[in-house]
């Protein structure tokens, strides 16, 4: 930004800022000078560096503000007067504000019987230094101000306003306006106008239009101020190429609390430089005013951060010399009330405290030689991650890190009942926009590049994955209520169902394998993140309605934590169905898991629990029972469990068998007893009424038959 060295000094007092001095200051205050020219007259032309955020800075008022700040100068602000006016400003003009985000204010003054005409001697001056060329009085005002104040303004002629109307809003389609550069633009529905009650006259934020240019003719005159959204303003300006003062400034804000100021400033100049007289009142549009904006700053944490003791004294003057209001709260704590020109850039305590640093100077804060770091040990939730991965790779699994995208086609079978696919809206992402809501969509396709590259023979393949996985509800009646997103951190596992040989063909018996295996690392990693005592269980998920599992092997997968009463659900495992393996062409029956990631490490670190070595043998007793096939072994177990017997010590799972011998629908389930007295030795008569009253109780209970 250009910035004259004599319009600088208008406004500091003493006056006498030299261009070395002012290079200095703003280069201290993270402004650096890229250039200095001398201009006739003994000025100076300074070139600042203003970085995005400090749009305050875009104007002769913001970088004085900061050479004050640092040279202990007083600011001088110019001092509007109060013309006289006459009429009500509604009877000459009236304001629609369609879209108060994308204009948060617009504020609208009229003057009438103006005098347009060539510029005064001063004000053609202070344009030129900077590189500007006078147009006329009106006009040079709002340039003016601009520069002066970093609030772009506008002037139209009221005569040439259809309905003597303004109104904001978003252009037509193929909408045309031609601008101040007499240049015809084609608009899109996305830009924003001011329009009259027939159409567009001005590109909102980035440049008036020519059908409504205030020239020599133009007795009645609208002087527009307002602010609008950088977002939109930015996106206009760069699809039409066109590169302003205002829009370079709207880009990177505008509070609308400095409308007000600056407008009275420009109107004072309208009716002393056109002799208008201005009408009663102002035509505003818009959103409510922000409150006041409070960001508290500890003085010890300064001294921390810094290195150096700085007075509170001090620090309370350095932001008052930045127009922050500081009044102190306690004995640490400054309550902090920012300026609306700094509403963007100061809204955290760190940011007051790099202000505190600028204005002491960088140079005053020493450098250290060396710096002590303090490593902590990891955190329980990485730790955590490190040992599942550990233990995983050690089962044989291959951990894999895939996309979070997949197509509508797949991702349809792995959404949840009450959930549906989020996806993105975007054009490079057109084969595969939606975001994943299973992890084993990865896996998935993994297991189809190792079978297309024939990198394993079948039933060799395990993968896994730590990732997040992606969902949303339902979007509500109403369409300007985003749908909730849901996303959870899931450990997912995929493993080929064991075989024999190079063929994919898999039997019954290979897949209840393939179960069992996946079952037992799910019980490793349980007892990994929970520790030993921790209990798996498993409940068939009968008609499970997710479309990737096979719905007749399917279960919820619960862990009972050592203590707890219940178990908690932290996912699924069993067979994918056939629509799955169809989907990714895989010819190998896979097991996988998806389990919550969040609740296996909640039990991290398990406590370590140590036992003597019994001193005494133990005697174990094998019933082999003959039960309905609909019996789980989860029931049997409660079921022995549940008879309190004296000395047991553990009642385990051995196998199951089916044939003829037991006949069709039954099965026969063989479960060891072991007992152990901690003081003797055992007799093998003492365990026998134990024995039988397990035996007696599945009868009763279960309808079984030992087998013998």
């Amino acid at each position: 930004m250009d910035i004259s060295l004599d319009w600088l000094n208008q406004y500091l007092s003493p006056a006498d800022a030299t261009a070395q001095e002012a290079d200095d200051l703003l280069t201290q205050a993270g402004l650096p000078i890229e250039s200095r020219t001398a201009l006739p007259g003994g000025d100076v032309l300074l070139d600042v560096e203003v970085t995005s955020n400090r749009p305050d800075c875009l104007s002769h008022i913001g970088c004085a503000r900061e050479v004050a700040a640092l040279s202990g100068r007083e600011l001088v602000y110019p001092e509007p007067s109060e013309p006289a006016r006459a009429g009500p400003v509604s009877d000459l003009l009236t304001l629609e504000n369609r879209d108060h985000a994308a204009c948060p204010l617009f504020t609208a003054h009229v003057l009438t019987g103006c005098k347009v005409g060539p510029s005064p001697s001063w004000l053609v001056e202070r344009l030129e230094a900077i590189g500007q060329r006078s147009i006329n009085n009106a006009v040079d005002i709002t340039n003016f101000i601009t520069m002066e104040l970093g609030n772009p303004c506008h002037v139209f002629d009221r005569n040439k306003l259809a309905g003597h109307k303004l109104v904001i809003r978003f252009a037509e389609e193929g909408e045309k306006l031609r601008t101040l550069d007499d240049k015809q633009r084609v608009l899109k529905e996305a830009d924003l106008v001011v329009a009259d009650a027939e159409r567009a006259q001005s590109l909102a934020g980035v440049m008036g239009g020519g059908d409504s240019e205030v020239d020599e003719s133009t007795t009645d005159v609208v002087f527009e101020m307002a602010t609008w959204d950088p977002v939109t303003v930015r996106t206009q300006a760069r699809r039409l190429a066109i590169n302003t003062d205002a829009g370079f400034r709207f880009q990177r804000g505008v509070d609308p609390r400095t409308i007000d100021f600056a407008a009275r400033r420009a109107i004072a100049l309208l009716v002393e430089l056109t002799g208008g007289q201005l009408a009663e009142g102002v035509l505003s549009e818009g959103a409510p005013l922000p409150g006041p904006q409070i960001v508290t700053m500890r003085p010890s944490r300064v001294e921390t951060i810094l290195g150096i003791e700085i007075p509170v004294g001090d620090m309370i003057s350095m932001l008052r010399a930045v127009e922050v209001g500081v009044e102190q709260a306690g004995e640490d704590e400054l309550r902090c009330e920012i300026p609306p020109h700094r509403a963007r850039d100061l809204t955290r305590e760190i940011d007051l405290i790099e202000e505190v640093a600028r204005i002491t100077g960088y140079d005053a804060i020493p450098i250290a030689e060396s710096m002590s770091v303090k490593i902590d040990a990891p955190q329980p939730e990485r730790r955590a991650r490190r040992e599942l991965v550990r233990v995983l790779t050690g089962l044989g699994f291959d951990e894999t890190v895939t996309f979070s995208f997949t197509s509508p086609r797949h991702a349809e079978l792995f959404v949840a009942p009450g959930l549906e696919a989020a996806a993105v809206d975007d054009a490079r992402r057109a084969d595969e926009p939606t975001l994943r809501p299973s992890g084993l969509l990865g896996l998935l396709g993994c297991r189809r590049a190792n079978q297309s590259a024939r990198s394993a023979a079948p039933g060799m393949v395990r993968l896994f994955e730590v990732t997040s996985t992606f969902a949303q509800h339902p979007a509500a009646g109403d369409e300007t209520v985003p749908p909730e997103s849901v996303e959870r951190r899931n450990v997912c596992l995929l493993m080929d169902a064991p075989g024999s040989g190079e063929t994919t063909r898999r039997s019954h018996d290979d897949l209840q394998q393939g179960l069992r295996v996946m079952r037992g690392a799910i019980d490793t990693v349980v007892r990994a993140m929970h520790g030993s005592e921790a209990e798996v269980t498993v409940e068939p998920h009968a008609g499970c309605p997710i479309p990737a599992w096979d719905a007749n092997a399917t279960a919820w997968v619960g862990v009972r934590g050592p203590g707890a009463s219940k178990a908690v659900t932290i996912g699924l495992f069993g067979l994918l169905s056939d629509a799955a393996l169809k989907a990714f062409d895989i010819d190998t029956p896979v097991v996988a898991a998806e389990l919550g990631l969040d609740s296996l490490v909640a039990g991290y670190p398990p406590r370590s629990l140590a036992h003597a070595l019994p001193q005494f043998p133990h005697i174990e007793r094998d019933l082999s029972l003959v039960l309905d096939e609909s019996v789980r072994w989860s029931t049997v177990s409660a079921m022995v469990n549940g008879l309190g017997l004296d000395r047991l010590e553990s009642c385990g799972f051995v196998g199951t068998f089916r044939g003829k011998q037991v006949g069709p629908g039954k099965k026969s389930v063989t479960l060891r007893l072991r007992f152990r007295d901690p003081d003797r030795t055992l007799r093998h008569e003492e365990v026998d009424p134990q024995v039988e009253s397990v035996v007696l109780q599945s009868k009763q209970a279960l309808g079984a038959e030992l087998r013998g």
